[in-house]
């Protein structure tokens, strides 16, 4: 993004977002009980999934930011051909990277694959084209990492979305009826016509809704900067308190809901309810958002800073790593356990090593990708492009 697109406080909240996240895979392994001296936060991890939707939602909403600038007459509309450049070059380097290390490194030696070689070549196909969650044995079957399919999502979104936003912008409550229909007569089909959900709750389809309310939520925003920025100082105040009551009450709306979730019984229940709620945890998460950005000075100080820039930069390849790391370090007994199964037996002093090193790995893997994958790939993409650009204007 460039300058006028950054919104610190966002740093944070995906900080957050992403690495709840990994906080649930992690438990997955470990089982950790999570305690803060006496406080229980089993609630929170045990529905740390539900996290994933507020990162589409962030990237739905800034991905339409410079459309609903354009639309205020605050920038030029995005041409898609520079869309979708800058999607590839962010993408593409560390996706195809982690992939083929994954792959090569812990498919191959480990066999993973058990010599069926049509899966291997349709996993990996399906994999570098991000088409792998159409079908259940690249999707729910895949050795490759099960965190990916995020990527997946936003990838096959990249691609409809610079259309999706010029209609919107021309016929916005048209565009956003078309799409809200198509989601909620598809997830009332899933819901109603079938009994597991697991190829269906996390399709693109599914999510469309989340797409539309972060749409809706920059148009918002760029509305309320302008009058943000033309409020006096009194003024400011107001709306500062306002927005710090909104992300307030969003996180105890989170709380709530996020305790129900927690009490889900079995796959079919926890997914049922992740496609009825899915709006609503929209809707809250949006709150968190607009309420960290437009919150008084402490809560953005806490949520846009140094420390939250660095993260938020390196979240993206932590979160396509770290599953693989965890999973890989408990097929290999790493840390070593007293029993073979140290999660089922309580084994304490493991779950502890365990979880550290596993979100440490994890932290610095993503910083090894992101300054030796992503960032050096992305100025050779940026180079090829201007040679190419320079010669077709001397042509």
């Amino acid at each position: 993004m460039n300058g006028k697109e950054r919104i610190p406080p966002l740093d944070g909240l995906r900080t957050i977002m992403i690495f709840i996240v990994s906080w649930y895979h992690i438990w997955q392994q470990s089982w950790l009980q999570p305690m803060i001296g006496r406080t229980s936060l089993d609630w929170l991890v045990r529905s740390g999934y539900v996290w994933v939707d507020g990162t589409v939602l962030m990237s739905a909403f800034l991905l339409s930011l410079p459309y609903a600038r354009a639309t205020r007459g605050e920038g030029a509309l995005p041409e898609p051909q520079e869309f979708y450049y800058r999607r590839a070059r962010r993408i593409l380097p560390s996706h195809y990277f982690i992939i083929l290390l994954t792959f090569l490194a812990i498919c191959l030696p480990w066999d993973l694959y058990h010599g069926n070689g049509p899966w291997m070549v349709k996993d990996l196909a399906t994999h570098l084209t991000f088409t792998f969650p159409f079908f259940f044995d690249t999707y729910m079957a895949t050795p490759l990492g099960g965190a990916s399919w995020t990527l997946a999502i936003e990838a096959q979104a990249y691609l409809l979305f610079p259309w999706i936003a010029r209609c919107a912008m021309r016929h916005p409550l048209k565009t956003a009826g078309c799409l809200l229909g198509i989601c909620f007569g598809f997830r009332a089909w899933c819901l109603w016509g079938l009994t597991e959900y697991g190829m269906v709750v996390n399709q693109l389809i599914n999510f469309l809704d989340v797409y539309v309310i972060g749409m809706a939520g920059a148009v918002l925003y760029t509305g309320a900067d302008a009058k943000m920025r033309q409020a006096g100082r009194k003024g400011r105040r107001i709306a500062e308190a306002a927005a710090t009551a909104l992300f307030i009450g969003a996180v105890a709306g989170l709380t709530a809901l996020l305790k129900h979730q927690a009490g889900s019984n079995g796959y079919d229940q926890i997914q049922a309810r992740q496609m009825i709620y899915r709006p609503l945890y929209a809707l809250l998460f949006l709150g968190l958002m607009g309420g960290g950005i437009f919150g008084i000075r402490p809560l953005r100080a806490l949520l846009g800073n140094r420390v939250t820039r660095f993260l938020a930069g390196i979240s993206m390849n932590y979160y396509l790593i770290h599953q693989v790391i965890v999973v890989h370090m408990k097929r290999i007994h790493f840390p070593p356990s007293a029993s073979e199964t140290p999660h089922m037996a309580g084994e304490q002093p493991w779950q502890n090593q365990f979880t550290l090193l596993a979100f440490g790995l994890s932290l610095g893997a993503a910083i090894l990708i992101t300054y030796g994958i992503e960032k050096p790939c992305g100025r050779l993409m940026d180079r090829r492009r201007a040679r190419k650009q320079a010669s077709e204007a001397e042509a």
